[in-house]
This record gives structure tokens, C-alpha cells and sequence, in this order.
């Protein structure tokens, strides 16, 4: 039995001697490995963190101290020495979160795992903690990748203003969010993280100015009095102190004892402090140390001995995008790229990698991200802003004021739209199409397959007087599935005459996106069951189609099947077009209710939700009876 096995809370590390930190590392490291391999997960970030998180807990005394992780997908050590060690069910249904989760403990605080927010989290909870009297410290763990989105910096303008609020900001200096850190902020941390003698520069001069005599105090005094302007040259931290913030670092974020001594001085303090610890990002396993690209940030199954995958995963709608993309930007050189800290898992560094020039990843900033392809559109370029479907709830203002107000052509790129699962309530990219639907002018596709994806991004990128949406899952790409029919905004995918016998009721069946495949298995049970079924899969779905309106005019009953919530959906769009050209055909909706789903597999999801054929089936013949 190892040290780790012996850990049911902090006050375990806490009673731990200083010797047994390396090997209680390591055992975490092993773990690690050996679990999120089984299971999938953030492996590489949690890796980074581990003589960090076991110093925080031997400083700080968590939950009384609240410990807040910005995204949270770098707490897996902090779950542990917390007691969680069960990770076999990692990010499936029942088991254990990928972050944190205030139902598995009270030691987790901040569940939406969006970036940028828990320095917002810490004041808040500081000032309330002033406000009732509590004497107790909070702690923010923010990645530098972070620190590159503007809300961060928001909430340090109100910490400097803090004095006497106990709260300490630990920045977890990998120089990597997903990929390695972009813009200002990251050159100057790569300034701080060489000059790390500073510190004992200083120490040495006061020890040899001091044992002088008075003369040498006086000039100690002098030299103080000139300290901002020697950080400034030895080591530029004047990014944090500026702001009235007390800096400590840079820091090894591998020794514990530097950690201790560091977190110490900051925790007696008592007032905002910062300490910068340097970390390297899949610290401890070759394969991940050896990954360029983002040292296996999150990873499926693998083999933990080589870091391959158990099963190699099969062409997903991203790699569909890249290709295409790139095949785009080939023909139209006003097409430009952005992201937002997120260059791999988008698709775009094949783009990048042809097109340097015209590729921005523009950090954890996808507010800034909208409005600089608002000002590249005015400026006579086509942006295509490439981000998870999740993220581009935190840019809405931006998408409705400054490209949507000024009908400029930007087009963006909706990965993982619709369930995501695993990561959790946050990560579902459920709500774009009912939110995008009351933008103006906004034009919005759901292909169901390759074909109509690489369809839907040529048509898009050709608007250049409003924006453009086209939002795909997560996953592999099914089988391509072809219209029988073409009408005007419309494909027909099936048609099924019913039974001999049957009732000869007709049903038309829509199928938005990746729920088509569900459509066509609706409308072959419904034919079975004597039902004359239309299956219709529309790509472009905002605004809705004329045609599709009409063909609810032609049937006795609607079904409507899609990845989004049904409230304010793409069929309640359907239904109130339906009715304002005075059709009034009765409609079934399905889809996600407007909830935070747990985390659990995309098909469990769908099973519980009721959003299989076969409940669309029962509902339609339930609603059929009734008419």
C-alpha cells in the first residue's frame, strides 16, 4: 500500500512529512496514467499540477478555504487528495465528474468549467466572507492560458482593490491552455520564467548591505526605494504589481518545498497575492512531454505504456471541416481564420500550417475574438470564427451588436453543437440554434453528413451581408444520406407509403442535423405501422424554410426531431411560421428540455431524454389517435 491509498482528506497530506512529498508525487503521477488511460479524460493538465495541488493542501485548509480551479479540468489531483481515489467511472453516467462537481464533494466549488471566470469567483467569495466576519482565505488556481480572457482581468482590477481581503491567486505558468499560449501576456510570463534569480538577488543584496553597518542601511533603504524599478530590469513583473497586487515567483511548480515556502508567505499576508508557479504540462509521462501540439490535453483510451489509442477513432465532422476549409482558403484569399485558444481541437491548424498569415488564435477571448472578425469583415475580409458550439454563448453580445448590427460577413464554425456528454452540463453545445434564432439576419445551417457539411461551409463563406452559421457533433460521421427529392431549402431523404391496410394518415418527419439518420428509423417505424411518412432534412434551418412550412400544410401531423432544446427550437420556429401563414397542422416536438444535463454518453443521454426512433414513434401514433 502506498502513501496515496492512506489519503481520505487534506488533513492526511497535511500530517505527511516534507520527505514523503516526492514519492506521494509520483504515486499521483502513476495513478494518473493508469486511470485516465482506462477511462479517457484530462491527462496532460492534471500531470502539470501535482506538487501544486498537494502544496495548496498542505497550506490551506480546504473546504474552510475555498479552493477555486479556473475550467476545473486540472482538479483531478485535487479530487484525490480529497478523498475521490474511484476513478473507473471517470465522466460516465454515475461516476465521478472530469470536473468539479459540488454533489461528490464540498471541497469543489465551480462546476461550469469556462474559462477565465474563477478570479471573479474568488472576489466574490472574499468580499462575502469580509461582509460576515470570516477570517478564512480563498484561493484561485487560474492557467495562464486563462489569463489571456478579459473577464480575468476584470476581476483583478477589482482584487488590487481588495487590501484587506485574504485571497490568493495561484497562476499555473505552463504557457499552454490547449496549444501554447498566445499573445502579450504569454511573452511576458516567458520574460518572468527566466529570470527567476531576482529573489535571491535581492536576498543576497540586503544580507551583505545590512551586515555593512549603518552606511550599508542607509543604502538598503535607498535601494528599496528604487525596488520597483530593479524588479523592472532584474525581472519585469510590474504586469501584476501595477495593479496594486502583491507578486511572489516565479516559483518551480515541482518543488513542493518552494510551493510551501511560497503559498506560506502568501497565505500570512493577508491580503491579494499572487504566485507564479511554473509548471510543465504533462509533466512525468514521456508520451505526454513529447507531444508538441498540446501534451495530450484531453485523451480517449490509450494504451498507457505508448500514450496510442486502443482504438483509433473513426473520421469525425472536425476533420471534415479542416479539410474542407483548407480547400476554401485555397480559392478565396480574403478568408481568414480565428479561433479562440483552440487551434487543434477546432481543426485549424492545417489551415494554419497552409495559411499562417491568415490564421489568428486570438486566446481565451472569444468576446474579442467576434469583434475583431466584425472589424476584419468591414475591413474586406471573410472571417470564418471557428469555436465549440458551448463557447459561443459567452460572445451572444458580440454576435448580435457588432457583426449582426453592422451585417457583416463572418461565418462561424459551431464545433460539437448539440450532446457532448462526457465533459458535462457545461459543454453541451445545446442552446446555439434557440438563442441564434432572434439574431437578425442571422442565417444558421445543421448538415446531416459530409456532403451537405462541406456544402453548407462553401455557401456560407459566400454571404458577405450577415452572418453565417454552421453547427456539426461531436464524434464521427455517419454514412452519407442523400435526398430523394430536392425542393427550394429543402432535401427530401425519405418517403415511405405505409403498409398495405394501414390508415393512410400522413406524417412529415424533420430531421435537423445529426438527427436525420433518427428521422428516416421514425419514418420507417411509423410506415409500419400503415403511415404515410415524408422525411425532411432542411441544412439551412434559420431562417426557416418556405418550403418545409408548406409541407406542413400537406400533412396531418409534424415530428420534429432535433439536438438542441425544444423551447425556442428549431420545430417551436416551425410551428410559429406554420401559424402565421394560417396552418395550423398539429407538431410533436423532440429534443432537449431546458435543463443541465449530467455528465453520461451521448446515447444515454438521448435514451433518458426520450429522443430515440422509438419514442418519437409512440408519441407520433399517440398524438395520430388523437386528431
Amino acid at each position: 500500500m502506498g502513501l496515496l491509498s492512506d489519503i481520505r482528506s487534506p488533513e492526511d497530506v497535511r500530517a505527511m512529512t516534507p520527505g514523503q512529498m516526492p514519492e506521494l508525487a509520483e504515486e499521483i503521477r502513476r495513478f494518473l496514467v493508469e486511470s485516465v488511460s482506462r477511462t479517457g479524460g484530462h491527462l496532460g493538465p492534471n500531470l502539470g499540477v501535482v506538487e501544486l495541488t498537494i502544496a495548496m493542501h498542505r497550506i490551506f485548509d480546504s473546504p474552510r478555504d475555498a479552493i477555486v480551479f479556473d475550467t476545473g479540468h486540472q482538479a483531478y489531483v485535487h479530487k484525490l487528495l480529497t478523498g475521490r481515489q474511484d476513478f473507473s467511472e471517470l465522466r460516465k453516467r454515475g461516476g465521478m465528474s472530469g470536473y468539479p462537481s459540488r454533489a461528490e464533494s464540498p471541497h469543489d466549488i465551480v462546476e461550469n468549467s469556462h474559462a477565465s471566470t474563477a478570479l471573479s469567483w474568488a472576489d466574490g467569495i472574499a468580499k462575502a466572507n469580509q461582509v460576515r466576519g470570516k477570517d478564512d482565505h480563498v484561493v484561485a488556481v487560474i492557467g495562464d492560458g486563462a489569463l489571456t480572457g478579459g473577464m480575468a482581468w476584470e476581476a483583478l482590477n477589482n482584487i488590487a482593490e481588495s487590501r484587506d481581503r485574504k485571497l490568493v491567486v495561484v497562476v499555473n505558468d505552463n504557457g499552454r491552455s490547449y496549444s501554447p499560449t498566445i499573445g502579450g501576456l504569454a511573452n511576458h510570463l516567458d520574460t518572468l520564467r527566466t529570470t527567476s534569480g531576482y529573489e535571491a538577488f535581492l536576498s543576497w543584496g540586503t544580507r551583505a548591505l545590512h551586515r555593512s553597518g549603518p552606511p550599508g542601511r542607509f543604502a538598503w533603504r535607498w535601494l528599496h526605494g528604487l525596488k520597483k524599478g530593479l524588479k523592472d530590469v532584474v525581472a519585469p513583473q510590474g504586469l501584476f504589481e501595477d495593479l496594486g497586487i502583491k507578486y511572489i515567483g516565479p516559483v518551480d511548480g515541482h518543488d513542493t518545498e518552494a510551493l510551501e515556502r511560497a503559498l506560506g508567505r502568501a497565505k500570512a499576508y493577508g491580503r491579494p497575492v499572487i504566485v507564479h508557479a511554473i509548471t510543465e504540462k504533462g509533466r512525468g509521462y514521456k508520451p505526454a512531454e513529447e507531444d508538441i501540439a498540446d501534451r495530450f490535453h484531453a485523451v480517449g483510451v490509450i494504451h498507457p505504456e505508448t500514450g496510442l489509442p486502443v482504438a483509433p477513432s473513426r473520421f469525425g465532422w472536425t476533420k471534415i471541416f479542416a479539410d474542407e476549409i483548407v480547400q476554401i482558403g485555397r480559392r478565396r484569399p480574403d478568408v481568414v481564420a480565428i479561433t479562440a485558444a483552440m487551434l487543434h481541437p477546432v481543426g485549424l491548424a492545417p489551415f494554419q500550417e497552409q495559411f499562417p498569415e491568415r490564421t489568428f488564435d486570438v486566446g481565451i477571448a472569444e468576446q474579442h475574438a467576434v469583434t475583431s472578425a466584425a472589424g476584419m469583415a468591414y475591413a474586406g475580409l471573410h472571417p470564418v470564427v471557428a469555436v465549440y458550439a458551448t463557447f459561443l454563448n459567452r460572445a451572444f453580445d458580440q454576435v448580435l451588436m457588432d457583426v449582426a448590427l453592422h451585417k457583416a460577413g463572418v461565418t462561424f464554425v459551431l464545433d460539437r453543437a448539440g450532446i457532448t456528454g462526457d465533459d458535462g452540463a457545461s459543454h453541451n453545445g445545446m442552446w446555439d440554434m434557440a438563442m441564434l434564432r432572434i439574431v437578425p439576419g442571422l442565417r444558421l445551417a445543421a448538415p446531416r453528413d459530409e456532403a451537405t457539411l462541406r456544402a453548407a461551409l462553401r455557401t456560407a463563406v459566400d454571404v458577405d451581408d450577415a452572418p453565417t452559421v454552421v453547427r456539426y457533433p461531436k464524434g464521427a460521421v455517419g454514412d452519407d444520406i442523400p435526398a430523394v427529392e430536392e425542393l427550394d431549402g429543402v432535401d427530401v431523404v425519405g418517403r415511405f407509403e405505409g403498409s398495405a391496410g394501414g390508415a393512410n394518415r400522413r406524417v412529415l418527419v424533420v430531421g435537423v442535423g445529426s438527427m436525420a439518420g433518427c428521422a428516416l428509423d421514425t419514418g420507417a417505424a411509423l410506415a409500419a405501422h400503415g403511415v404515410e411518412v415524408t422525411v425532411a432534412s432542411p441544412t439551412w434551418v434559420l431562417p426557416v424554410p418556405e418550403n418545409l412550412v408548406k409541407l406542413c400544410g400537406e400533412h396531418e401531423l409534424v415530428v420534429t426531431l432535433e439536438d438542441g432544446v425544444v423551447d425556442g427550437g428549431v420545430g417551436d420556429m416551425l410551428a410559429q411560421r406554420a401559424g402565421e401563414q394560417g396552418i395550423g397542422t398539429p407538431q410533436v416536438h423532440v429534443g432537449l428540455p431546458v435543463a443541465f444535463l449530467d455528465h453520461a454518453s451521448r446515447d444515454h443521454i438521448v435514451k433518458a431524454q426520450r429522443m430515440t426512433a422509438a419514442d418519437a414513434t409512440r408519441d407520433a401514433l399517440a398524438a395520430l389517435a388523437l386528431l
